[in-house]
């Protein structure tokens, strides 16, 4: 029986061709606001998967439109009572359900120190969404498996497709016009070689690792390998690795990179042949085999900003492949549920 986090995976790629046909004239709009209001600087508030979508949604801010983003912890205004200094920022709030009292708190906060405010939410109407000045549908439909994987796949869509618009890059547009193909070709690849290497309990754990714009798709994987599999895995910037991480691997430690086809990604390759030395077992997600570890496909690069989507999709089959091997139910996480209220 096809569980629910897979049949939803396999509606990403239709999700992203129909959603990109919508909402044009929206982004257009948002694009001329942010050239003709250029914000200071930016800010995020999200939970879970959408602040992995946060940390990708930094990456594009910085690259393309030259943004310093900040993650605003909703701690700040829910238990501490700030008052931050959010005026001529761009606050943008990224949810699946948008309900989380924090986050509505914090987006409620950064509009009254007058901010711009955006939410990314797939649900119409949400709390959060009604606290922005502006509300961008993710449009990933009906997602009940815990483990969010289309809605993470269709937030950053909606992040790539604001950063077209802000800075209008017809490179960056043209090539969304492309992203579902690619994505049928994510769904295509084979990671199956890497089940055993990663099945039963790892006593030391795991890094999940990569740089740049491929940083927020290594939490995410992260996270899915906890969710799912119960298996303790640590997100780790390839640069940070050198800081103090890398002193706990060692002979067979797994480590999962996420070498994709951009300068972060060339140092996440060259990180993953230098723990290949140290024999550790090194999976590489990568477009090509980069000689280090157990090669695992990615399709072709298609954008350096947009190539970070495929690679999660690629890496969702996967690990709800493993979850299913390890004897776990990957659409009843323990002690989960699909819509979390914190404050």
């Amino acid at each position: 029986m096809t569980s629910l986090m897979l049949a939803e995976e396999r509606e990403a790629p239709a999700c992203v061709e129909a959603a990109l046909r919508e909402d044009t004239g929206l982004y257009a709009a948002l694009g001329r606001m942010l050239r003709e209001r250029p914000p200071g600087f930016a800010a995020t508030v999200a939970r879970g998967s959408s602040d992995h979508a946060a940390t990708y949604a930094a990456s594009l801010f910085g690259i393309a439109a030259g943004r310093a983003t900040a993650t605003l912890a909703p701690s700040l205004v829910t238990r501490y009572g700030a008052a931050l200094g959010l005026q001529g920022a761009l606050v943008l709030g990224l949810s699946q359900s948008g309900a989380s009292p924090d986050l509505v708190a914090v987006m409620a906060a950064a509009r009254r120190a007058g901010a711009l405010t955006l939410a990314v939410v797939n649900a119409d109407g949400s709390p959060l969404a009604r606290e922005a000045q502006w509300e961008v549908p993710q449009r990933a439909g009906p997602e009940r498996a815990v483990a969010a994987t289309k809605s993470f796949v269709m937030t950053m869509v909606a992040v790539a497709r604001l950063v077209a618009a802000w800075v209008e890059d017809a490179q960056l547009a043209a090539a969304m016009d492309r992203l579902p193909g690619r994505l049928d070709a994510a769904l295509a690849c084979d990671w199956s070689a890497a089940l055993p290497l990663l099945s039963g309990p790892l006593a030391g754990g795991l890094y999940v690792t990569g740089r740049g714009v491929g940083l927020g798709v290594a939490q995410e994987a992260a996270l899915k390998l906890k969710e799912t599999s119960r298996l303790h895995a640590e997100a780790v910037s390839a640069a940070e690795m050198q800081h103090g991480p890398r002193a706990v691997v060692g002979a067979g430690f797994p480590v999962l990179a996420f070498g994709l086809d951009d300068p972060g990604g060339a140092d996440v390759r060259a990180l993953a042949t230098e723990l290949d030395t140290l024999g550790a077992t090194v999976l590489l997600a990568a477009p090509r085999p980069g000689g280090a570890g157990l090669h695992l496909p990615l399709p072709p690069p298609l954008h350096p900003l947009l190539d970070p989507i495929p690679a999660i999709l690629a890496f969702y089959p996967f690990v709800e492949a493993l979850a299913r091997m390890g004897g776990l139910d990957p659409d009843r996480p323990r002690g989960l549920r699909k819509v979390t209220e914190t404050v």
